[in-house]
């Protein structure tokens, strides 16, 4: 299964494509969508060609976002949630289906612990994926969006398997 992970910005949005086979998390790409200064509708314009022309490029059949927190200026929070909606409707509009999963979730998934800092995240993706060079912090967070639900998502699968059911067509049959 091939996963977009992505970590909204309103000035940089990272992303990150893995693919999951089994236990195996390998990497595909990742990178920034760098929003041009200015007005807002310019920087919502560039996130949802930026998502389109990712998921034309890569084709994932999943994608993982990271929520919202709430940041001590209301203006930030206004701002980050907007870039998160352009996200979302980028996803909506390519037919991909969406988890979402908090910052607290996805350190834990990827680091073990939710206090993790930016640079403990970017290492450890790097060792998840193999990488010879550190991601970009944007980057590299939504890698870790990305393996968090790999690493939910295996879980969920593992658990049907269990109790007798699969996944055929996206479906539980």
């Amino acid at each position: 299964m091939r996963i977009l992970g992505i970590d909204p910005g309103s000035r940089v949005t990272g992303f990150g494509v893995i693919d999951v086979a089994g236990q195996n998390r390998s990497y595909v790409a990742s990178g920034c969508i760098k929003t041009p200064g200015g007005e807002l509708p310019a920087r919502i314009k560039a996130i949802i060609e930026g998502i389109a022309e990712i998921v034309a490029i890569y084709h994932p059949e999943h994608s993982a976002v990271e929520q919202v927190f709430v940041n001590v200026n209301p203006s930030a929070t206004l701002m980050l949630g907007q870039a998160r909606g352009a996200v979302l409707s980028a996803l909506v509009l390519a037919g991909l289906p969406i988890s979402e999963y908090t910052a607290l979730q996805v350190k834990q998934s990827v680091v073990g612990h939710g206090k993790a800092d930016k640079e403990q995240v970017q290492h450890m993706v790097v060792r998840l994926l193999g990488l010879t060079g550190t991601p970009q912090a944007d980057a590299a967070d939504a890698l870790a969006v990305a393996l968090c639900h790999a690493n939910h998502s295996h879980a969920a699968i593992a658990g049907f398997a269990r109790a007798g059911l699969r996944i055929k067509g996206g479906r539980l049959a």
